[in-house]
């Protein structure tokens, strides 16, 4: 990099190597790698979940978040149902195919937080999420 470091530049370019290496695993499902991301947040919650829940989580647009979902659906990965308890909602079921990729979706996921963290200490990662909040919340509208 020539002259000083701008956050900006280095924020987008580690998310850009977060993304191909997600993809790289991702491939081996047969799945992208945002297809990827959002089937595991899917599989570690502990409650229902619903697209509103997926645009908050990944910071997505309402048509973002159907679009990927209605890939996801065309995948066979999940189901989307409507809430027993407001029929406007659509709450978002895995399905038996998913589940199967359950183990290798966190694994791969783990995995790349074990190599993005390697080598940094424990209060470093702290001054890290500290920092990284903070950007957020400087652009955040």
């Amino acid at each position: 990099m020539v002259g000083k470091p701008s956050a900006g530049r280095l924020i987008s370019r580690l998310s850009n190597q977060i993304r191909r290496q997600l993809d790289a695993f991702s491939i081996r499902n047969s799945m992208s790698g945002s297809q990827g991301r959002i089937l595991h947040f899917i599989l570690a919650q502990p409650d229902e979940v619903f697209q509103k829940d997926i645009e908050e989580e990944f910071c997505l647009r309402p048509s973002s978040a159907s679009g990927i979902l209605k890939l996801m659906e065309q995948n066979g990965l999940i189901r989307r149902i409507s809430s027993p308890r407001d029929a406007r909602l659509k709450q978002i079921i895995v399905t038996p195919k998913a589940s199967l990729l359950k183990a290798r979706v966190i694994h791969d996921v783990n995995e790349l937080e074990v190599s993005l963290t390697r080598g940094i200490s424990d209060a470093d990662m702290e001054i890290f999420f500290r920092v990284i909040q903070q950007m957020y919340h400087n652009i955040s509208d």
